[in-house]
């Protein structure tokens, strides 16, 4: 697809303050490409006693791409994306095998002072789902909606703001039907080291509970960076990533409970290999 600087989509509002790229699992991915373009990936993930491996193979062709991926469980994802059928759309077609309630279609489009996605599920009631926000790449305003046709009743309402200036990015979103707000705010200290501190804020209003979670970035070198964040419960997680090859990351991770020391920090590692 054509890059449009514009305001993005509404998944993207406070993207960068929530850093989600944390896991304590240990996770081995191993990618190929073939002479004739075709990209096939094997991942493999340890989650406690329990181990789970998938493969799946990329193929594009002009601006199609085909996307086919086969679980441990014998589920079948595929995904098939069309870039650009008209200018700044993109089409996106997915469906789990043996599940015949999984297929959904979702339609995305780029421009320079919106963006748009919404998605149909393939049932006599789908569930509808439409998200949108407006304005350009300093400031957007959105909603996110999801409309289950099978009860008449939104399962989601939620709304956001986001502003954004050449070293900062704020935002603030209201989720749940109302039920809760967020907060956030991204920091570039220095671009040079892309260093960076960020912090999200969320209040739930029928629990009455708070959550806040301050964490900041480094990058020590060109290769090597460094993450952590800490909670307001005491949860400290820390992240080192090191690119040893092009494209190919070996990252380490850990997350402590501060107020439980005698219980088992989790330790995370994750070894990606890419042509």
């Amino acid at each position: 697809m054509v890059y449009v600087k514009g305001p993005g989509l509404y998944s993207d509002i406070g993207k960068k303050a929530r850093g989600e790229d944390y896991q304590g699992d240990r996770k081995f991915t191993l990618s190929t490409l073939t002479s004739n373009g075709v990209a096939i990936t094997s991942s493999g993930i340890q989650k406690g006693d329990l181990f789970l491996a998938d493969i799946s193979t990329i193929l594009k062709n002009k601006n199609i791409t085909t996307d086919v991926k086969v679980d441990t469980s014998s589920n079948v994802f595929t995904t098939v994306t069309v870039d650009e059928p008209a200018p700044g759309v993109k089409a996106i077609f997915s469906f789990v095998a043996p599940d015949q309630k999984s297929g959904k279609v979702e339609l995305q489009y780029l421009h320079e002072y919106a963006g748009i996605s919404t998605s149909l599920g393939f049932t006599a009631k789908p569930t509808v789902n439409f998200s949108g926000v407006a304005g350009n790449h300093q400031a957007t305003v959105g909603t996110d909606i999801s409309f289950d046709t099978a009860t008449g009743n939104f399962t989601k309402l939620n709304a956001g703001i986001s502003l954004i200036t050449t070293d900062l990015i704020a935002s603030l979103t209201v989720n749940d039907k109302g039920q809760s707000v967020t907060a956030s705010y991204f920091h570039t200290v220095s671009p040079l080291t892309n260093t960076a501190v960020g912090a999200v804020f969320t209040h739930g209003f029928s629990s009455n509970e708070n959550t806040l979670t301050f964490g900041a970035h480094h990058m020590m070198d060109p290769t090597t960076g460094v993450k952590a964040r800490v909670n307001n419960y005491g949860k400290a997680s820390a992240l080192l990533q090191h690119e040893w090859r092009p494209k190919s990351l070996v990252t380490i991770s850990g997350e402590v409970d501060t107020r439980a020391i005698e219980k088992s920090a989790k330790i995370g590692l994750a070894v990606a290999i890419r042509p």
